[in-house]
């Protein structure tokens, strides 16, 4: 599950991390004989041989350091060739407590949103027995009805490459809540976020959709989505240590890893993902390694040949070169090697499965900690690089644009931007505003995106490499803009250009000036609301009479009224966004009651500003008062229009409780 606050990509890079001592970490040796990688080519000469020992003894000076530097409390790798395991290791602690290690066959990790690719290889084997059509609408499936958006409808195809065009849904998302479990039936229906793209055209990554899917395999196939994925995928794989069921059964309860902030913090309830086929998984390192067999061998007993390579081969439109969804699948292009897999992440659990087909080769990792300033994300990217560079190399790109060119280029693609995984049409879009990345340019004339930095292990320096692309020389990953008559009009980097891309924010909407905007006119209402006590204190003071009398009096009066609302409306939204920051199963119904509260408050207090600020402004000039009166009444009226526009342009307002 990619939970929406991590996926503002405020990340920062693991090796500016500190260290942090764990103490000796106990390492569950790989059970399985080694296995040697075919020999090298000449042009790959320099490779390394993937062999238990080479990837063992690589990972064991990886590891260590990666958890440590990340503040991690515990890790499982699994490197698979083939039709068998290359390694399966634990790092670290399964529980810190009791100072349990990770055993890679029994200790279950939450892979998150890895989980989506059974879901997919569930539609896929429905596709096979022909009871579903990729390119059908899905109200064909449903006991309900999806409407058509600009009059196309939902397809199978367009949710399996995060295309159907939903906005982002996050309240029924994950708690630490057993009782928050809801029935696929209910959460389809229950759940249904508003669509905001044209089908087909634009990719949002979307977890409502992928549990849809389940909802589908459900109803087609006659069977809980659990029992169903017991039957048709853990079964045949003998995958003993993985479910779906939430909460765990009891066999399993005793094999599951904790889940922590960093190792030095408290242990966390078990999560509860509410969209349980985008994400609901638990397995060991070991029962994903089968999972990655059978896609490797062409499906294995899962799928017929012909459909798992239609699942892997299909490349879906993108931006320009970048990588771009299979079917379930995204790519990730690394040293000219077309790697197909799916990441995860939970609160506490951060994952990444990785397939590299032409070399029968697959890569799963996930760690059991958030880590230090994104320390999870930081590593898994680390480790695919690294991973690639030793056992898979590949040329660097050698393709420069002039100097000229590439200064003119970067500062076209300046600027700020919205990513096309949010809400739009209901409160939430509020994070927009918060979390708008920018791209910016230095005095060399080249581009960077802060915001991204963190999905790297290193820091990043993008070369142009062809018009509007660039590529970053720490890892080959590629950033590209798409531009139509003169104008960027999308930008998305190799990292989340499958399931997310960045448009420009519009100009009402671009927080280079609605930012300093706000923030000024908070800074406005605030001394106003303050200015009432404290003029009333210095007339008590000074044994002063009010200078305003009726109407004059009663505007004033009112604009202070509606200032200190505004303020308290403020101060609800920074509390629910804090609160549902430190547990964002608190957007279930915990919190329902201040959301509905704030959407009342929040147009009342801001058009009551602008109207009693006006009106005060008004009688200021009609009764000639003094020009320090009338500043002060206009730039309260313009912070009062600020404050209008951020509540109807980000929907603070209305009754809808699907967000």
């Amino acid at each position: 599950m990619r939970v929406l606050r991590k996926l503002m990509i405020g990340l920062a890079a693991l090796l500016a991390l500190p260290l942090v001592a764990q103490g000796p970490v106990p390492q569950q040796p790989s059970q399985q004989p080694e296995r040697s990688a075919p020999p090298a080519s000449a042009a790959q000469a320099e490779r390394a041989e993937l062999d238990a020992a080479d990837v063992e003894a690589w990972l064991d000076g990886f590891m260590p350091f990666a958890l440590d530097r990340g503040q991690i409390a515990g890790a499982v790798v699994v490197v698979v060739r083939g039709d068998g395991p290359v390694l399966q290791k634990g790092y670290g602690f399964a529980d810190v407590a009791s100072r349990k290690p990770v055993d890679p066959q029994t200790t279950l990790f939450r892979p998150g949103s890895v989980s989506k690719l059974f879901t997919w290889t569930a539609v896929m084997q429905q596709v096979e027995a022909g009871q579903l059509d990729l390119d059908e609408d899905v109200n064909a499936y449903l006991d309900f009805e999806i409407p058509p958006y600009e009059g196309e409808p939902i397809t199978l195809r367009h949710i399996l490459t995060h295309t159907p065009g939903f906005e982002e849904s996050i309240r029924h998302l994950i708690s630490s809540d057993p009782d928050a479990v809801m029935p696929l039936q209910d959460y389809a229906r229950e759940a249904l976020p508003e669509r905001v793209f044209a089908p087909g055209t634009t990719p949002a990554y979307s977890n409502y959709a992928t549990a849809l899917a389940g909802y589908i395999v459900e109803r087609v196939s006659g069977q809980p989505f659990d029992d169903y994925v017991e039957r048709h995928i853990f079964a045949p794989l003998e995958m003993r240590y993985a479910t779906f069921r939430q909460p765990l059964p009891e066999a399993l309860q005793p094999h599951m890893s904790s889940g922590y902030p960093t190792v030095g913090e408290k242990a966390k309830p078990f999560e509860i993902v509410i969209p349980a086929p985008a994400g609901s998984l638990s397995a060991s390192g070991a029962a994903m390694g089968k999972f990655m067999m059978a896609h490797l061998n062409e499906g294995g007993p899962l799928l017929q040949p012909e459909t798992a390579r239609t699942m892997h081969d299909y490349r879906a439109p993108g931006v320009g070169p970048l990588n771009t969804m299979a079917l379930g699948f995204y790519e990730q292009w690394v040293n000219g090697r077309r790697a197909i897999g799916h990441g995860g992440d939970t609160e506490w659990f951060h994952s990444y499965l990785w397939l590299f087909p032409d070399a029968d080769i697959g890569l799963f990792v996930s760690v059991n900690s958030a880590g230090k300033e994104g320390g999870a994300q930081a590593l898994r990217s680390a480790l695919f690089h690294e991973f690639a560079d030793r056992y898979l190399p590949g040329p660097e790109p050698t393709g420069r644009v002039d100097p000229e060119t590439a200064r003119e280029h970067a500062a076209m693609v300046a600027g700020h931007y919205v990513s096309s995984r949010g809400a739009f049409t209901n409160f939430m879009s509020l994070l927009g505003l918060l979390g708008q990345l920018e791209i910016v340019v230095d005095e060399n004339g080249k581009i960077a995106m802060p915001a991204l930095d963190g999905l790297s292990a290193a820091a990043r320096d993008w070369v142009e490499v062809e018009p509007f692309v660039w590529v970053d020389t720490a890892t080959g990953e590629r950033l590209a803009a798409e531009v139509k008559d003169g104008r960027v009009v999308r930008v998305s980097t190799d990292a989340v250009s499958p399931f997310m891309v960045l448009e420009p924010a519009s100009a009402g909407t671009n927080t280079a000036w609605l930012m300093p905007a706000l923030i000024l006119a908070l800074a406005l209402v605030l001394l106003a609301a303050l200015a009432w006590p404290v003029r009333a204190l210095v007339r008590r003071h000074f044994q002063a009479a009010f200078a305003l009398e009726n109407d004059a009096r009663k505007a004033w009066r009112l604009s202070r009224i509606f200032a200190w609302l505004v303020l308290l409306a403020v101060f609800g939204w920074v509390m629910l966004v804090v609160t549902f920051s430190g547990d964002i199963g608190s957007l279930g119904g915990p919190l329902d009651w201040l959301i509905i509260l704030l959407r009342i408050l929040t147009p009342i207090a801001t058009v009551g500003l602008l109207a009693a600020s006006a009106w005060h402004l008004w009688l200021c000039f009609r009764d000639r008062r003094r020009w320090t009166m009338k500043v002060g009444g206009a730039l309260l009226v313009l912070a009062a229009l600020v404050l209008v526009w951020v509540t109807f342009a980000f929907n603070l307002y209305g009754f809808s409780m699907v967000y």
